[in-house]
């Protein structure tokens, strides 16, 4: 499943929207010098700039107390410029995430981590939603992945990509089972799906044999190994399963898009071109 000509497709879409809008705004902040949240970032600001949102680059030193951190936030929050914003995470060891998250304007945030927004995915009735998962389901819906009544099996719990796409997932009328590191027997777990999406950056940690024959396998994961770039699904596997997803190329494409579509539904609830659901 080719992540990366999808992605290619959907940004231009975007392109064409955020031209049409006008005006699309989306900050980041990053607190401290954590080299891979600094490539993150350059990354997500390249993106912006290729589709026309835009950008504001938000730096604080690593040792910025909480209450300046909170203030940056609510300055966003009150900022009719920004759209949306994220807050880069990891934050470093002395500060509360959770205090900040729950700081961000739940509109406003493209993260979909805010209570406000976890809460309305989990009634079915989502406001903003992590990228990483909406594009797994974006690519499930552009290969014609049957969901409804399949066995869907998500190895992996985080708030970022494992809670959320299983509650998509269910949305979608498949039955899930969700595996993390205290499930026994994982191997007859993952080789029970239909559709098995791997998530917990360990890897290669499922082999051929821990996954049905003709399934579809969607590797989240991306590990440096070996001197190469592997997720958490052995390449191996891909003479077993129907339809798999490459590393890099398949998820990590998909995750940039849709954090561009987020900022560009932010602006539509802001502009109440669409109905925030709370």
């Amino acid at each position: 499943m080719d992540g990366k000509a999808l992605a290619e497709r959907i940004r231009a879409e975007l392109k064409d929207e955020v031209a049409r809008r006008g005006h699309v705004g989306l900050a980041t902040v990053l607190v401290g010098d954590d080299p891979a949240s600094e490539i993150y970032i350059r990354l997500k600001h390249k993106a912006l700039d290729e589709v026309g949102i835009e950008a504001r680059d938000i730096r604080l030193p690593a040792d910025t107390p909480q209450d300046e951190v909170v203030r940056a936030v609510e300055e966003l929050n009150a900022d009719d410029a920004i759209d949306g914003m994220l807050v880069q995470l990891p934050l470093p060891a002395h500060l509360d995430e959770e205090a900040i998250v729950r700081t961000i304007d739940p509109v406003k945030d493209v993260d979909g981590l805010h209570p406000v927004n976890a809460g309305l995915l989990y009634l079915g009735r989502p406001g903003h939603v992590p990228a990483t998962p909406l594009g797994i389901m974006r690519l499930l819906a552009e290969y014609d992945v049957e969901l409804e009544g399949a066995r869907a099996v998500v190895v992996g719990r985080s708030v970022i990509v494992g809670k959320p796409v299983a509650l998509l997932l269910l949305s979608a009328n498949a039955t899930v089972t969700v595996c993390h590191s205290r499930t026994v027997d994982l191997e007859a777990r993952t080789r029970e799906a239909d559709v098995l999406i791997v998530a917990v950056g360990s890897d290669r940690l499922i082999g051929p044999e821990g996954v049905k024959e003709g399934a579809t396998v969607v590797d989240v994961g991306m590990n440096r190994s070996d001197g190469g770039l592997y997720g958490d699904v052995d390449p191996s596997a891909n003479q077993v399963a129907g339809r798999m997803t490459p590393v890099p190329g398949g998820v990590g494409p998909m995750t940039i898009a849709l954090l561009l579509e987020n900022a560009v539904r932010a602006s539509k609830f802001r502009s109440g071109e669409v109905a925030f659901p709370f």
